[in-house]
């Protein structure tokens, strides 16, 4: 649990209680699913042994930087990332793409940004924007704001679906770089950053080297191209997109009961956001390993002999540690240190 995060106003403790409670209700409602709630995307079997894995998402708080910065046409990017990046993690081919825009009052030229950065993340993703609405709420949202929402659905051959049952212990962790802060920990970056005037969307931090706008606003990297290359050679065990929760809360997802894994964070650098929201909210190592992604957006489990082959495909790609016996997510740093 990370206690800045909760102290910038945003509980995951009860973020993670509620997904408990819906995961009751919704299993009165899940004939042919194999996997529901909790888990990265859902998967609805439709026959021939073939199923469809749908995800839905939003953006967060980072909407509320793009309105500040009058820049609204890469949160578009950031919707269709979160919702794809799920359903890769199924192996699914994403399909098409949906949107739901919910604005104070219409003004046609925003909400025509908005969706071209929609657009453009279905193009990166591979996958079509099929429709979506566009919905006026006078009197509940401000004039000048607006929330995002949106869902992916895909398709896969159920023998080549990858999770958590293709795991096993000595298979390596591979980090794919992420793009930077991607969507999660907003609310916390907005209190640490800018709630003590310490900092302006204008100003241009040294270590940054940009504007501070411009490292927030930068999209959410969109993995599926390059897993579904990775997929079709047979490589992938299962994948972990790394968001709220971070590394100790999503990994697990990607691995069987009596499994864990250990981590070297030695073995990448964060990108220097990351220091800078560290310093200015006081926050320790735990809680911003709790809260951001740390540079790393997606987790691949391989087997080991197959890490020069993934490092092949994406020369950008680490190892970065190994599935061990036991549970959860250990840190070397923290093993070494005690």
């Amino acid at each position: 649990m990370s206690e800045a995060y909760r102290r910038a106003g945003v509980d995951l403790e009860a973020g993670a209680k509620a997904v408990e409670l819906i995961r009751d209700v919704a299993a009165d409602a899940a004939a042919n699913v194999s996997e529901g709630v909790g888990g990265f995307a859902g998967v609805f079997h439709i026959g021939d042994r073939r199923s469809l894995v749908a995800a839905t998402d939003g953006v967060g708080t980072k909407l509320e930087i793009a309105r500040q910065a009058g820049r609204l046409d890469t949160v578009g990017i950031d919707l269709v990332a979160m919702c794809v990046d799920d359903v890769i993690c199924t192996g699914a081919t994403p399909l098409f793409f949906l949107d739901y825009l919910a604005v104070g009052r219409v003004v046609p030229e925003r909400v025509a940004d908005v969706v071209r950065g929609v657009a453009e993340g279905c193009r990166r993703a591979g996958c079509a924007l099929l429709g979506g609405e566009t919905a006026e709420h006078p009197g509940v949202i401000a004039e000048d704001q607006f929330d995002l929402a949106g869902f992916c659905v895909g398709i896969v051959d159920d023998d080549r679906r990858i999770g958590p049952d293709r795991v096993r212990e000595g298979d390596a962790l591979i980090g794919l770089p992420s793009s930077g802060l991607h969507s999660n920990g907003y609310s916390l970056v907005r209190s640490a950053l800018f709630g003590s005037g310490r900092y302006a969307l204008e100003d241009e931090p040294a270590a940054l080297g940009r504007l501070l706008a411009d490292e927030l606003l930068e999209p959410t990297a969109i993995y599926a191209p390059l897993i579904l290359t990775l997929i079709n050679g047979d490589v992938v065990h299962a994948a972990a997109h790394v968001t709220g929760g971070g590394i100790p809360e999503n990994l697990p997802r990607a691995l069987p009961d009596g499994l864990g894994a250990e981590v070297d964070e030695s073995a990448w650098n964060p990108p220097p956001i990351f220091d800078l929201v560290r310093d200015a909210s006081a926050a320790g190592v735990d809680d911003m390993r709790a809260t951001f992604n740390m540079g790393i957006g997606m987790v691949l489990v391989v087997d080991r002999r197959a890490v020069s082959e993934v490092r092949r495909v994406a020369p950008d790609a680490v190892a970065i540690g190994t599935v061990t016996t036991g549970s959860g997510v250990r840190y070397a740093a923290d093993a070494t240190e005690s």
